[in-house]
């Protein structure tokens, strides 16, 4: 599959690496060239510009902050766009922009599903995305039927389960279930203890 990645930072690096490595050709668009071009090169992706990224991609992985998410993707009609942002706010952990991912949608005309967000970067870095001997589960939220068959795909690609979590307006009910639970691993609670699954 072609991916096109809007951002240079940490989700950049971290699926568009397991991208990469799982065999999809991945074009890296950050806002500033030099990141972007230094991050292909180091995960074996291609340098462009955040408009090669979206025209290059059968998906798009918006990995840049929430808060400027929608004036880096710009309008994109009909593009399928996995948004991973999280517009929490720092040290508090709550949203700082309720409905974000439908607001994304509708200033963007885009098929937007949110997906990979729910979990810290670091995850996405590991060796395995094997826990306990379950492969990591992924929720989607989104609209459109055949952009959820392509991010379920994606997910796929990368060892990971998709978990199919309803319409795009349930996408503000993962944000906070992030936030949330964020904020109970930095008070330094075991979140995993809080859903037991043998009941």
């Amino acid at each position: 599959m072609r991916i096109g990645v809007l951002g240079s930072g940490g989700m950049a690096d971290a699926l568009g690496g397991r991208w990469v490595a799982a065999g999809h050709e991945v074009v890296i668009g950050g806002r500033s060239r030099e990141r972007s071009e230094a991050l292909a090169a180091r995960i074996g992706a291609v340098a462009g510009s955040p408009e090669d990224a979206v025209a290059f991609g059968d998906a798009v992985l918006l990995a840049v902050p929430a808060a400027v998410a929608a004036q880096v993707l710009g309008h994109a009609p009909g593009r399928v766009v996995v948004d991973c942002t999280n517009s929490v706010v720092p040290g508090r952990f709550v949203l700082d922009e309720p409905r974000a991912a439908a607001r994304l949608a509708a200033a963007s005309g885009a098929d937007v599903v949110k997906a990979f967000n729910l979990c810290h970067v670091d995850v996405w870095r590991r060796p395995s995305l094997v826990f306990e001997g379950r492969p990591l589960g992924v929720p989607l939220c989104g609209d459109s039927a055949d952009a959820l068959a392509v991010v379920r795909e994606l997910a796929r690609s990368i060892g990971c389960v998709p978990v199919d979590a309803g319409p795009l307006a349930r996408a503000e009910l993962l944000e906070a279930t992030t936030a949330f639970a964020i904020g109970l691993w930095v008070g330094g609670a075991d979140v995993r203890a809080m859903f037991p699954t043998d009941v």
